[in-house]
């Protein structure tokens, strides 16, 4: 029998990231989304917005005695960095200037400890989307899977088929590492 583990929350509402860490054997015991402002301040760059949002969520996250985790996702086009979408016009903006290109994808994760000491990392992946033509933006903005995703798709859906390379972490751009996150927690004592 294994000693007992305090409870794991989960800073954040995405159901991707609960199902991610319940994938590792961490499946969150709480989840209570972190409320801060996730602007980007004048020129920072895409890695370290992703590192900051997930520091500044983990910061806002008050649950003594627990592990908390907190992530981010950025997606960026050079030095862009793409919003989050809540309308079919910003996602079919992101979508047309990710049509044929490459991109990169940051995924901030920052942990603490229930004893304070804290831990975090920014995984990148690169990746290249097909040419879309335009009844596969439209098909896919009909969809509705854009909604709230960090450069307007979501690689578990529909635009899994418009990613013709991809070099790093699928699950980072699923929204958690999950390599580099079970390191990080492991790192500070947590027992999978």
């Amino acid at each position: 029998m294994s000693a007992a583990r305090a409870p794991l929350v989960l800073a954040s509402a995405s159901p991707r990231r609960a199902q991610l860490l319940a994938q590792i054997g961490a499946a969150p015991d709480r989840i209570a989304p972190a409320d801060i402002d996730e602007s980007a301040r004048p020129g920072e760059l895409p890695r370290a917005l992703a590192l900051r949002l997930a520091q500044d969520k983990l910061a806002a996250s008050d649950h003594p005695g627990c592990y908390v985790l907190a992530s981010d996702t950025v997606v960026a086009v050079g030095r862009r960095i793409l919003p989050k979408t809540e309308t079919r016009a910003e996602a079919e903006t992101c979508l047309r200037l990710l049509s044929g290109r490459n991109h990169r994808v940051f995924t901030g994760v920052a942990v603490r400890a229930p004893d304070g000491q804290t831990a975090s990392r920014v995984c990148e992946t690169r990746l290249k989307m097909k040419p879309l033509s335009e009844r596969e933006i439209s098909a896919y903005l009909d969809s509705g899977e854009w909604d709230g995703k960090a450069g307007g798709y979501g690689i578990q859906g529909r635009a899994g088929a418009f990613v013709i390379a991809l070099t790093g972490s699928y699950t980072g751009v699923m929204g958690l590492p999950v390599y580099e996150t079970r390191q990080l927690l492991t790192g500070l004592g947590y027992a999978f």
